[in-house]
């Protein structure tokens, strides 16, 4: 368990965390999310005593991590995969980590075979692809076989076989009643893999609350419709004090969740449906929700790569 309690840490005039309070559970996956600068990178730093806070106090299982013998044991790790010496092969990289934390040779072997690096686990870690470097991260946060994992990005540079492998992983892990925290923008995979979720803007907490509740709360749910009698559905609505909106490609739209109703109502009527679906937001537009006011780096469409870089000060050719 990952405790924070009034984490905060200011940078001069700059504060990146402000205030943070939550608790990442054991047995779930829990997803870690923010706009760019929002203070997630910082926040995963102090948790690992890498930054100290300037306020509030944070514990792993009730300890400060530089309370904690043999780190490795207890906390598994992944913030930066370019974090290795490029000269050293995966397998002395991993064999350094382990003789740090009185972890036997053999379980380098066994966190190679893991995340699929046997065949190259001799070669040097400057050689590897993205991928393979990201793979090398993950098989060093493995290596002591912790209660705790934390990764940040854990897909960036996977092929779509690897990231299905650490979506299934992270799962496991959870299902054997470790904590698991990850940070990612790959909605659609945080989607796929997380039960809950810490989200933060600006270094505040903006919620902490599971996946189906955060895009609930966030999010417009309705039932889209659509009809050759249109009309005739649109009086038999109206009649049962239903509000119908229009929508574009001739479909009609009621807010809520009311398919099973609308159903009946045209069976009892004799309507044709074409369509009847319920609609929910995506975990991807319930975020943009949320976060609207909290996004610190905005691009604006109707400018270049080139004008973006410079802003207000691009005089153009």
């Amino acid at each position: 368990m990952i405790e924070l309690v009034g984490l905060t840490k200011r940078y001069g005039e700059k504060v990146a965390v402000n205030d943070l309070t939550f608790t990442v559970r054991p047995g779930i996956v829990t997803g870690f999310l923010g706009p760019n600068g929002a203070g997630k990178s910082t926040t995963m730093r102090m948790i690992l005593g890498l930054d100290h806070p300037t306020s509030g106090d944070v514990r792993i299982d009730g300890k400060h991590y530089d309370q904690v013998k043999d780190p490795l044991t207890y906390i598994g790790a992944l913030l930066d995969a370019k974090a290795t010496h490029g000269g050293r092969s995966a397998f002395n990289h991993l064999l350094c980590l382990a003789q740090s934390n009185g972890i036997p040779t053999s379980r380098v072997h066994e966190v190679l075979d893991t995340v699929g690096l046997t065949a190259v686990a001799r070669k040097k870690a400057k050689g590897f692809s993205l991928g393979m470097g990201q793979r090398l991260g993950i098989a060093g946060a493995l290596l002591g076989d912790p209660r705790i994992l934390m990764f940040d990005e854990p897909v960036n540079g996977l092929d779509p076989e690897g990231i299905h492998w650490i979506r299934n992983l992270m799962k496991t892990l959870a299902a054997q009643g470790r904590t698991v925290f990850v940070s990612s923008h790959l909605m659609s995979e945080m989607a796929l893999t997380a039960d809950h979720l810490v989200v933060i803007g600006q270094g505040r907490l903006l919620a902490d609350t599971t996946m189906a509740d955060f895009i609930r709360q966030n999010s417009r749910a309705y039932v889209r419709i659509r009809t050759p009698q249109r009309e005739r559905l649109l009086d038999v609505l109206h009649q049962a004090g239903i509000t119908v909106v229009e929508a574009g490609g001739g479909a009609l739209e009621v807010e809520g969740g009311k398919a099973e109703k609308i159903g009946e109502l045209a069976a009892q009527h004799g309507i044709v449906l074409h369509e009847l679906s319920p609609q929910q937001a995506s975990l991807e537009e319930a975020f943009m929700q949320l976060t609207a006011e909290s996004v610190e780096y905005h691009a604006h469409a109707d400018t270049t790569p080139v004008q973006q870089a410079w802003g207000a000060d691009w005089k153009g050719a």
